[in-house]
């Protein structure tokens, strides 16, 4: 296992200092708190995020940040006085419910906020480039912003912008058969398939995408190879 440290959190002040010296590149993994069927982990899709980004730290340099758990979404107001939020209303969940462990819904113009408060911090810290992706409205809303928020704090922004997105295999769907094979493929002690009958390919409640029990590690590890290979000339050229 590679023990290379490339997280902000478990930099000394002097590896910091080499590290940024190298590729002033900082990673921002866009994670949730949120329900990913009942096989996934509430927390997937920081998991998958920054195991991206760890690896490219590794490979291209820069140094990783901690991911973010909150993110917008869509939302729809119920008749109780509380709230849906994504996929309690996709039309895999039926009936429409709170689904359990989901707690990371902000407003978008909060969310902006809250990058431009972390880009001001990146700045200052030194930083000349910031990579983000992961959760799918955070990674619409962080491409749409990024010539805003270059312009604003004069740092050169990537992500899963318009090039990459017709072939980015990465996170592609919502706990389906793309991010269940990931999830195997980077940690599959936190996957359960067993909670669904055995050859069962019906559709599952707060899945969208190909059935989960069509995933496999060695799909998951073709998702995040070809993610770098596409990210290479991006992150080299920094």
């Amino acid at each position: 296992m590679d023990t290379e440290k490339v997280k902000y959190i478990e930099l000394r002040p002097a590896e910091f200092r080499i590290r940024l010296r190298q590729k002033p590149l900082a990673y921002l993994p866009l994670g949730t708190l949120e329900w990913h069927g009942e096989h996934l982990p509430l927390g997937a899709d920081a998991i998958q995020s920054e195991t991206l980004m760890l690896e490219c730290a590794r490979r291209f340099g820069g140094i990783v940040m901690p991911p973010i758990f909150l993110g917008p979404d869509r939302r729809m107001e119920t008749e109780t006085g509380n709230y849906f939020v994504g996929m309690d209303y996709a039309q895999s969940t039926q009936p429409r419910q709170m689904l359990a462990g989901s707690a990371y819904w902000v407003s978008p113009g909060f969310f902006l906020s809250i990058l431009d408060s972390i880009l001001e911090q990146l700045q200052r810290a030194g930083f000349k480039a910031v990579f983000a992706d992961g959760h799918g409205p955070s990674r619409r809303i962080w491409v749409e912003s990024i010539e805003r928020n270059e312009k604003k704090f004069g740092l050169k922004l990537e992500g899963v912008t318009p090039d990459l997105k017709s072939s980015w295999p990465y996170m592609v769907d919502h706990a389906a058969e793309n991010e269940t094979s990931i999830m195997m493929n980077i940690r599959p002690d936190l996957v359960d398939l067993s909670v669904y009958p055995k050859g069962e390919l019906s559709p599952v409640m707060g899945v969208n995408g190909s059935h989960p029990c069509k995933a496999s590690a060695n799909a998951g590890k073709e998702y995040l190879e070809k993610a770098i290979a596409l990210l290479a000339p991006k992150l080299k050229a920094i």
